[in-house]
């Protein structure tokens, strides 16, 4: 688990990077011995804050499949009370943005999200749809892993909550943020081996973000940080074609 802080930008824009877009969700490959993925937490400021809620987004989503993030958070609270270092946040009291990136946490379950009326789920599983459902049907929707796989993860906050143009110092922020992020995985990725990371629609549901903005700060960050290649996965057209403008600029 580290943390870290972030600073400037670099000055100078690498040669475009590999950008790939699926129209589906993570699916969490295993690392490589020539490949290490990481993939994006849509994270809140406070870190894996509704894991124990009747939410269930991609934040809370993650946490159910990977338990150990649960642990991660309380056990940041518990040392935070001695040095504020280790606050679960991911943004400082400045709203300075502080990432946080965990890798080799075990994948113990995949729950199964979509719509699927003979499993008692005919609007799936996401979002509110969570809160409403049975507790057999959620239990049914839960696939236990035999065999874990592990997960790196890169946990960033979005802006939220904005409206009308967007100033310059809100997109600075934002490539400022997926940047330290980014940049955190090449460093802890080993010299010689890939680095790509995983994202999609980050910060353009609930909080209300340019869908084609959004990606194309995250494809410039990438650069930014000497990522490898990105991968964006779009889960709906109107996202994939977002993704499919932003290259175009």
């Amino acid at each position: 688990i580290t943390k870290y802080l972030a600073g400037l930008l670099p000055p100078n824009l690498p040669p475009p990077l590999p950008v790939e877009i699926r129209e589906d969700v993570f699916d969490y490959e295993c690392p490589s011995p020539t490949s290490t993925p990481w993939y994006l937490n849509f994270a809140d400021s406070s870190l894996f804050c509704a894991y124990g809620s009747g939410l269930f987004a991609q934040d809370e989503m993650q946490v159910a499949e990977h338990p150990l993030l649960a642990s991660v958070r309380e056990a940041m609270r518990a040392l935070s009370q001695r040095d504020q270092a280790f606050s679960a946040t991911t943004r400082n009291r400045d709203g300075a943005p502080t990432p946080v990136l965990i890798s080799g946490v075990q994948r113990r379950v995949v729950v199964h999200t979509n719509p699927d009326a003979d499993q008692g789920r005919p609007g799936g599983l996401y979002g509110n749809a969570f809160t409403r459902a049975p507790l057999p049907v959620v239990k049914r929707a839960c696939e236990f892993l035999e065999h874990p796989t592990t997960t790196n993860l890169i946990c960033i906050e979005a802006p939220s909550g904005g409206w009308g143009l967007y100033k310059e110092e809100e997109i600075r922020d934002i490539l400022r943020t997926a940047y330290t992020g980014f940049a955190g995985a090449r460093h802890e990725t080993p010299p010689g081996v890939q680095v790509v990371v995983h994202t999609g629609n980050w910060g353009t549901g609930a909080y209300g973000g340019n869908k084609v903005l959004m990606a194309l700060l995250q494809i410039l960050a990438a650069r930014m940080a000497g990522v490898d290649k990105i991968v964006g996965h779009t889960f709906a057209a109107m996202f994939t074609c977002a993704w499919e403008e932003a290259l175009r600029e």
